[in-house]
């Protein structure tokens, strides 16, 4: 079983992580774009033909389902992505975690990219499933920029501006980018009482549903391969600076505690959540 794995940068590895752990002898692929990224400020006709060209190049090297580990890819091109491949490729987004975070019922802030922030995408899901929650989306640009670099200077100071941002009442707090369950830890400095939220475990769970496969199939290892704007590479310098990061540039086995550590991440079946 081969997944292949499509974002810019890192925010792929929280649910590459998710899939080591519950398919270790599932293949993977991780195709990032260091040449085109970062696609937040990018037009939707350029992150569409990024999209599509990595899901040829997955399609080609065997991939049996294609996944979009990142919302803003997701928001913007995730239809063309299942016209061009589905049903004979399942693909999977990711949107942001609004309805579980929602279900605690305390008021939720959704920290997400400024295009996610502002798509209607997101708006729709905030008014289709909060339930009468408050909800507040929190912009926070540079912040996934500053992860995708292992800055942790710069993510510190984009951490605090979102906390800034934050209204005081928000104990629920959604994890809107993928890059943001790799600074976890930093997050809940700053908001020691807070829930965090995010969707890789559930993305990562859907994926091996629509292949018919059971979490936690043995067998041998499987391969980590990586493919960088079409050319084979290796994982950026960057990744080593996060557990799951270095345990899937060595094919490694993925401990709990790699992921998204200090994060609740309820996993939901939901259709209405993960774009199926």
């Amino acid at each position: 079983m081969t997944v292949a794995l499509i974002d810019s940068g890192l925010g792929l590895l929280p649910t590459a992580g998710w899939l080591r752990r519950l398919a270790p002898s599932a293949d993977l692929l991780l195709l990032l774009d260091p040449d085109g990224m970062p696609w937040g400020s990018k037009s939707a006709r350029f992150v569409t033909e990024r999209l599509l060209a990595a899901g040829e190049i997955a399609v080609e090297r065997g991939a049996q389902a294609l996944v979009v580990p990142c919302n803003t890819a997701t928001v913007t091109a995730i239809d063309a992505l299942r016209a061009n491949f589905e049903p004979g490729i399942p693909v999977i987004g990711t949107v942001p975690a609004v309805k579980p975070a929602a279900g605690a019922g305390a008021p939720v802030a959704v920290w997400a990219t400024v295009r996610t922030t502002e798509s209607d995408y997101q708006k729709r899901l905030i008014a289709e499933h909060a339930d009468g929650v408050p909800v507040f989306p929190v912009a926070c640009p540079g912040l996934a920029e500053a992860v995708d670099r292992g800055d942790t200077a710069a993510t510190d100071r984009a951490v605090a501006a979102a906390i800034e941002q934050t209204p005081r009442a928000c104990s629920s707090i959604v994890l809107g980018c993928t890059h943001y369950p790799l600074v976890a830890s930093q997050i809940m400095r700053g908001l020691p009482a807070a829930t965090l939220y995010d969707s890789a475990e559930a993305v990562a769970r859907q994926t091996l549903r629509r292949l018919d496969a059971r979490p936690g199939d043995s067998g041998e290892p499987g391969r980590v391969d990586v493919i960088l704007s079409g050319r084979p590479g290796a994982l950026p310098p960057a990744a080593s600076r996060y557990p799951v990061g270095r345990a899937l540039a060595t094919a490694a086995a993925m401990p709990l505690d790699f992921l998204t550590p200090a994060v609740s991440a309820p996993c939901s079946t939901s259709d209405t959540l993960l774009l199926e």
